[in-house]
């Protein structure tokens, strides 16, 4: 029997009882930009249960190196096996677990909301409030962009639900790290 006096740190009590932090992991992986990498990183976290909350690839800097950036919720299961995994496909180059206070990490959505004359100009006075951007109007809609955290694009959505949420597209997150350190 464990005294519950004792202090744990966060490894121990993982090892005790299989229990998780809850951190959410923001992976930054640099890959050889050749087709199906994607697919062999995508498989390897789905053979071993993880869900992957967002996923976003796009070119560097470099045009033969693609970055792929993914959230994972590390309360599921622990992510050092599956890093450890990634290291060994061919085309991966680097892995990084971004600390979320060592990161800026955005995000950009657009919203499809219905409107008409009257509630235009008041999905509009939002949009300026987020720093949104609208990007289209017609006759019965309005699409504006977000970009930002997570918390800033789920809060202009419970905002904007009630005017008649059509459609709502988000890209996942972008991470870098802050500093000159590399990501």
């Amino acid at each position: 029997m464990v005294d519950t006096n004792e202090i744990l740190s966060l490894d121990e009590l993982e090892a005790a009882g299989n229990i998780h932090t809850g951190r959410k992991h923001v992976l930054s992986i640099l890959v050889e930009n050749k087709p199906g990498v994607l697919t062999r990183i995508s498989g390897l976290f789905t053979r071993r249960g993880f869900n992957i909350d967002t996923l976003s690839v796009g070119p560097t800097d470099d045009e033969r190196i693609s970055r792929i950036t993914l959230t994972l919720d590390g309360a599921v299961h622990p992510i050092d096996q599956v890093t450890k995994q990634l290291h060994k496909l061919v085309n991966v180059l680097k892995i990084k677990d971004l600390e979320p206070s060592e990161t800026v990490a955005r995000e950009l959505a657009l919203f499809k909301v219905s409107c008409d004359g009257q509630t235009r100009s008041e999905i509009r006075e939002l949009a300026e409030v987020f720093r949104g951007k609208v990007v289209d109007v017609g006759r019965r809609s309005i699409i504006v962009e977000i970009t930002g955290e997570r918390s800033k694009i789920e809060a202009f959505e419970r905002l904007v639900r009630p005017y008649g949420l059509v459609e709502m597209i988000r890209t996942g997150e972008v991470a870098i790290a802050r500093g000159r350190e590399e990501t």
